[in-house]
């Protein structure tokens, strides 16, 4: 027979005890339903997880001066920002300078040992992206402000020199530079919130720094964490490379692998317990389907069928029950992923692999679980067949 006649003949078998396939595809369909909904549930979650934990840097290395052979405070070479950058699983580096001797004011009439600790830095424009640090008001530093006095304020610096907006001016260094912006409290780099940035070049030409970075952030592939941190300390400062401070990787970063290995075993466990349950399904349907018909399967005998034929009607039946059981248990799946991540405020995540394994695993688990009743329908004589009752 040609694929179409094997289609159209299994189809026969479905169509004439429609009430049947209907719950005996329900329960397949309720079986990859709930390997996909938990599937599509569980990534959602680990989507809102990396989410979460991404903005708590679980990829933020940091660079530092560290001390001397005599216990004095180094510096990190002008070059080394732009050496940290040539480390291949780097994706992002950004770099400030701390301004020594310099503090600021709201006025200038304030006496010079008030500082309020707030420390004068000189930044990079990337430093934002780098650090995932939002402005509350006002603007970040661009090509054209980092050049001029314009400074941007750190959350807790803002408070303590009373400033609420910007557009105002503030006493720096003997000049006065405008605030132009107001951070929004960090997460990753908290030591910016107490802090005054100014660009790069308007701390050179004003405030005297002298463009040696102090702190040097990295973001990195999660995966080459642990790869950059071995090698930053030698690649910032390659001549004396026990000179310089690196951070080690975020406690967030074992979490989210720990957790990622749990889920993945849970997920195996559920999805192969789901397949179970719909072979089972289809292989009671299909022996069941046999028993009731071997007065058609007599006839089809006698009128010239090969036990071949009769093996593969069946066997495309078993297949086509686990098509529509597979299809339609991946759009219920997929459905109540949706709802679910929406009331949780999740992104929707289905994998793909899991929809299209969802249906492939279905045929196969179909093809086996029709493969016994096919053949034992392939194996009755027609004169057997006929006489049964």
């Amino acid at each position: 027979m040609r694929p179409a006649d094997v289609v159209r003949v299994g189809a026969v078998g479905l169509r004439t005890r429609p009430l049947r396939v209907f719950l005996s595809a329900l329960g397949i369909a309720i079986g990859i339903a709930a390997m996909i909904s938990v599937v599509g549930v569980s990534a959602s979650s680990r989507a809102e997880l990396d989410r979460t934990l991404d903005r708590l840097g679980t990829n933020l290395l940091t660079v530092g001066p560290g001390q001397t052979l005599f216990g004095e405070n180094s510096r990190l070479p002008k070059e080394s920002l732009a050496m940290v950058g040539r480390i291949g699983p780097v994706e992002s580096v950004s770099a400030v300078g701390r301004v020594p001797d310099v503090a600021v004011y709201r006025t200038d009439h304030i006496p010079r040992g008030q500082t309020g600790s707030i420390a004068v830095v000189a930044a990079r424009l990337d430093l934002l992206e780098t650090v995932a640090a939002e402005v509350a008001s006002g603007s970040w530093l661009t090509a054209a402000t980092s050049e001029y006095p314009g400074v941007v304020l750190g959350a807790t610096a803002a408070r303590r020199l009373d400033i609420r907006a910007p557009g105002v001016r503030v006493w720096l260094g003997g000049t006065w530079f405008s605030v132009v912006g107001i951070l929004r409290p960090g997460q990753l780099a908290p030591e910016l919130d107490q802090s005054a940035m100014v660009g790069w070049p308007a701390a050179e030409e004003h405030l005297g720094f002298d463009g040696h970075p102090t702190m040097i952030y990295t973001r990195s592939r999660e995966s080459a964490v642990e790869d950059v941190r071995s090698v930053l300390a030698a690649t910032a400062n390659p001549e004396q490379p026990n000179e310089v401070q690196v951070s080690r990787p975020s406690d967030a970063l074992e979490a989210q692998r720990a957790t990622d290995a749990t889920l993945n075993a849970l997920l195996l466990g559920l999805g192969a317990v789901a397949l179970l349950v719909g072979g089972v399904g289809v292989a009671n349907t299909m022996v069941i389907s046999v028993l009731e018909r071997r007065a058609e399967i007599g006839l089809r005998r006698s009128l010239g069928a090969t036990r071949g034929q009769v093996r593969i009607q069946f066997l495309a039946e078993s297949l086509l029950l686990s098509a529509l059981g597979g299809l339609g248990g991946v759009t219920l799946g997929v459905g109540v992923t949706a709802v679910y991540a929406a009331s949780q405020g999740w992104p929707t995540v289905v994998p793909p692999l899991a929809t299209a394994g969802g249906v492939l695993a279905t045929l196969f688990i179909g093809a086996i679980a029709g493969l016994y009743p096919a053949v034992r329908a392939a194996r009755l004589s027609p004169t057997e067949a006929l006489a049964a009752p």
